[in-house]
């Protein structure tokens, strides 16, 4: 597995990491066990690069991950977020960027992970109410302290990455990014190759959608978040299905499965973007892996953005009180 460069402080990861999310929440059910073989299975693969949060169960994800990397952590970039509080009943409390809270959540994160030092930490959604210079200087401080080790942002606009930036380095800003979400190549993109920013791009795969296993709301399981989201609701879903008839045609091509064609996709785009797909399974993630490896022709990632115009998708990413909250 080659590494790829985020940002220019020395932070290097596996081209392809391993989103954790899913083996805790959001997406069905879960097996702690096969989750744990995952991430065991991952780092053999050379996916180095593991990422969680604090607010993923909320919080048992970070113990789940912890437990899986003990007595390996020197084989891990391991990487974590806060800002997104939640209770321990589950309850979401809102987003907090305070400098108190950006140290009381960072400690919590270590003990919960079982490690001296956490090598990425992201706020993961940025504070309204609080001035993000605010916030990264107190991110400051743990890098300072050595808590940490590289800073990062998650879902930031231009002016906040910029202002963020000045306050101390950003390595790595992590935004959703694929074939169906490709908002940031307007004006994010641009943002941060200026600044010499990693791009670290969460649900590459457009939360399963690009798989092609979702072929209507029965593929989902009762509980799963996606039933909330509008792009896989009636007719949106409808019409993003339709779209989804091209990849699958240009991956059997390419003799691949569509989730490789849209990995390959992304990895192509730019060297210093991340795929960051989310598997809670060792097939998938073994599917997945294989994209590392692939080089598309210019014929096929020509026919893949005719086929997928950023305007061509159906409804929005999250409901629109979440839209807000993101700020961008």
């Amino acid at each position: 597995m080659d590494n790829r460069k985020l940002g220019q402080q020395g932070l290097f990861a596996s081209a392809q990491g391993l989103g954790c999310m899913g083996m805790s929440e959001f997406y069905g059910q879960s097996d702690e066990g096969e989750a744990i073989a995952t991430i065991h299975r991952a780092l053999e693969l050379g996916v180095s690069f593991l990422d969680t949060a604090d607010m993923y169960g909320p919080f048992v994800n970070e113990r789940l991950v912890g437990r899986a990397i003990a007595g390996r952590r020197d084989d891990v970039v391991l990487a974590t977020k806060f800002g997104n509080q939640r209770g321990e009943d589950g309850s979401f409390l809102g987003i907090n960027g305070s400098p108190e809270y950006v140290r009381s959540a960072c400690d919590a994160s270590l003990e919960r992970l079982g490690v001296d030092t956490i090598d990425l930490y992201y706020q993961h959604r940025v504070d309204q109410n609080v001035p993000i210079e605010e916030t990264v200087g107190a991110m400051k401080e743990l890098v300072d302290a050595g808590k940490v080790r590289y800073l990062g942002l998650s879902e930031a606009s231009p002016e906040t990455i910029r202002r963020a930036h000045a306050v101390h380095p950003i390595s790595a800003l992590q935004t959703e990014y694929s074939l169906w979400t490709r908002d940031p190549e307007d004006a994010i993109l641009p943002t941060v190759r200026e600044l010499g920013i990693g791009f670290v791009a969460y649900s590459p795969l457009g939360r399963g959608f690009l798989t092609g296993t979702i072929t209507g709301p029965d593929s989902l399981a009762p509980k799963d978040r996606r039933h909330d989201m509008p792009r896989f609701q009636g007719e949106n879903l409808q019409r993003n299905l339709r779209l989804l008839q091209s990849v699958q045609t240009l991956a059997a091509k390419e003799n691949c499965t569509p989730a490789q064609l849209a990995l390959a996709w992304l990895l192509a785009q730019r060297d210093f973007i991340v795929p960051l797909p989310g598997s809670k399974q060792r097939r998938w993630l073994e599917e997945n892996v294989k994209a590392v490896e692939m080089a598309l022709s210019r014929e096929t990632l020509d026919a893949l953005d005719e086929a997928f115009p950023p305007e061509a998708v159906a409804g929005t990413r999250y409901p629109e009180a979440q839209m807000k909250r993101l700020g961008i």
